[in-house]
Order: structure tokens, then sequence, then C-alpha cells
């Protein structure tokens, strides 16, 4: 990692004051956070970096600050910021956070066409500046926060308005700065929906169509099993056991094996702590009906593609594809799977379905016809 920049840590009340002076006086702000996903069951947003003009605030959001006129002023400010999809979600769940404006640099690196557009990627492209990836998946809510993380942490916003200048310049170049806005304002806007909610299907793993009954019904219950252990000890589902491991125990069992070779397969008698529990959920599920098992129902207005309606799919992806080649994009940018899908059945979704440039590209090819 290169040398890191001058930062201060604000984890106390007395230093929310100039914080907040320092980011009502500057018209625009560099903004990541940093969360403990990878560590908790619910996710909690640990850190919040901020840089406004040449200073950086590392604003612990553990500590029990008063930041309620923070995120007011910092929602009136335009934002730069790397892939903020996850952050803007994150930060809506928490004090319903909404952006007046925003530059995301990923965005920015994908219409360019640049292959590499993490952010890691970027600033050595640009700067020849190296992150330390392992940081990425450091426990952020541990405290205190070592140096080596809060150096990494800075770092993170450091060069975003640099890098976002020369983005511009390039985007500019190619006149495709508002495609740019367009998306970023769909952004802001679909964010304010948060994180999906719990999907009651979600036990069904890739494979379980496989399974009869018997496995099925196993499955289920050591998904919730697996659940219920990581909402108790507070840690991901796939610290205590991960998609591979259970889908082994399901195939085993409709395979027939009794329930002590069943879950020796995955665990073994050395995980005392949870063996017990995973037996107890095995043989749950081998006592279950599967036709008591939670049914996905088929929607009532689904209707397959017409023949029509799929040659004009097929025609608007090769126009797509076509399109996306000239234009050095990867064509799902122009238009995903299932909005091609949406635009073969009814053409004139067009402008509701894809973003105003997305829909002038499209309206010109050959293939529109409607």
């Amino acid at each position: 990692m290169n040398h890191p920049p001058h930062y201060q840590l604000v984890s106390t009340p007395d230093q929310v004051a100039p914080l907040l002076a320092a980011v009502t006086r500057v018209p625009e702000l560099a903004i990541d956070t940093e969360a403990d996903n990878l560590y908790r069951y619910r996710t909690q947003v640990c850190l919040l970096q901020i840089k406004c003009g040449e200073e950086i605030y590392l604003v612990d959001l553990l500590a029990g600050l008063p930041l309620d006129e923070l995120w007011a002023v910092i929602a009136t400010k335009h934002l730069v910021m790397h892939g903020s999809d996850y952050d803007l979600r994150l930060l809506h769940e928490l004090c319903a956070f909404r952006p007046v404006s925003l530059f995301d640099t990923m965005f920015a690196a994908q219409l360019l066409n640049i292959p590499r557009f993490g952010l890691a990627a970027l600033l050595e492209q640009n700067f020849g500046i190296r992150l330390d990836k392992d940081h990425q998946k450091a426990n952020w809510s541990l405290r205190p926060l070592i140096k080596d993380l809060l150096d990494y942490a800075a770092l993170d916003v450091h060069h975003l308005p640099a890098l976002r200048d020369r983005l511009t310049a390039e985007l500019a170049r190619l006149d495709r700065l508002g495609w740019l806005e367009q998306k970023c304002r769909w952004q802001i806007e679909v964010a304010q929906a948060g994180f999906a909610a719990a999907d009651e299907h979600a036990w069904r793993l890739g494979g379980a169509e496989k399974l009869s009954g018997r496995g099925l019904a196993v499955l289920h219950a050591v998904w919730h099993w697996r659940e219920q252990w990581a909402e108790k000890i507070n840690t991901p589902p796939f610290k205590v056991t991960n998609n591979d491991r259970l889908m082994q125990i399901a195939r085993a069992a409709d395979a027939g094996l009794p329930v002590e070779q069943i879950v020796q397969i995955h665990f073994g008698r050395r995980h005392d702590r949870l063996f017990p529990s995973l037996v107890e959920a095995v043989r749950r599920g081998l006592a279950t009906d599967p036709h008591t098992l939670p049914r996905r129902e088929r929607r009532r207005d689904f209707n397959p593609l017409t023949p029509e309606e799929l040659a004009r799919q097929d025609r608007l992806k090769h126009e797509r594809d076509g399109l996306a080649k000239h234009l050095g994009l990867d064509p799902t940018l122009i238009a995903t799977r299932s909005q091609l899908v949406l635009l073969a059945r009814q053409p004139d979704s067009i402008t509701t379905v894809l973003l105003p440039w997305q829909a002038d590209l499209l309206k010109a090819v050959p293939a529109w016809q409607v």
C-alpha cells in the first residue's frame, strides 16, 4: 500500500461539530462505507469515510454519535462514490438516507468499457496505488480499529475526486456523460427500496430440483437449522455451514442413509456444539411429509412468449449485441435479458423499461418494428 493520506477519526461527540462544519462548507463529498456483513447475521454499517475538500474524516458509526444533522447535510451534497448500490441501500436502511445527486465511478468505468472496474484496479491503473485487498474482508465492527484498517479506509475516498475527473474527461470525449447522469439518478431511486425481504423459498438451493420428497424435506429442515444457529450466535449462515454441505446432507437423506451417517458425512462428532441439534433437524426433516413443504405458486398472469414475440426478442438481442460491439459496451448495459423479454412482449413499454439513452439506442435499430 502507498503512503496513506492524513485523516481524522471521529469517535467522540465533541468531534461531530467540526466535522459538520467541514462538510457544510463544500459543494461535494466523496464517501464510502465499511460494514461487517462477513461477520454478523444482520449487517451493521460500521464506518463512514468522507472526503470534503482536502480533509478526510472517518466516522465511527458504532460509537453512538449524534449524527442526524450530519446525515441531513450530506444528503444535500453532490456525492462521488464507487459501486454505490450496496452503500446507498445500507444507508437508506440506517437512516432513510437519500442523496440529491451522485457520480458513481464504477458506472463511469463500465460506460467506458474498462474491463477491470473495481476500485482497487482503477486506482492502480490511474495512480499506481495498490490497496491491500485483505482489508476488504476485515471485521469492521471490532474496536478499536487498527491503524492499517483506518489507512485503507482513508485511501478508499482519497483518490475518488481525481478518478472522477479522469473518467469525466473520457465520458465527455465519447459524449456519454448524459448516460452516466441517468444511470446515477436511477441508482438513487432504486436504492430507496433497501434490500429485498427474505424469500420463503431461499432454502431451495441450487440442485434442489433433483431431490425427491425425502431429500427436500431434510434440506428444508437443515437450512432452517442453519438460519437459527446463525441468528443465535450472530454470524453469517455460511459460517455455520455452506450450501454445498447442506446439499450433501440432503442427497445422503435422499439415498436412504440412516441419520447418523447422514450427519457424519458432513460434520463428524468433533462438532459437539452443533451435532445434537443437527441430528434433531435431520430427524425432523425425515419425519416431515414433503407435501407440507412451502410450494412455489405459479404466477397466474404468466404466459410464455408467442412465436412472434420470441422472434422479436431474437431480433432485438441480435441488434443489441451488434450495437454493443460497435460502441464497445457490455451488451447488458444497453438492455438485460429480462428487459429484452419485457420489450418483446410490450414494445411500447420501452420508455419505462429502459433509461432514455438505452431506449434511444434501441429505437434506432432496424429490428425495432412496433
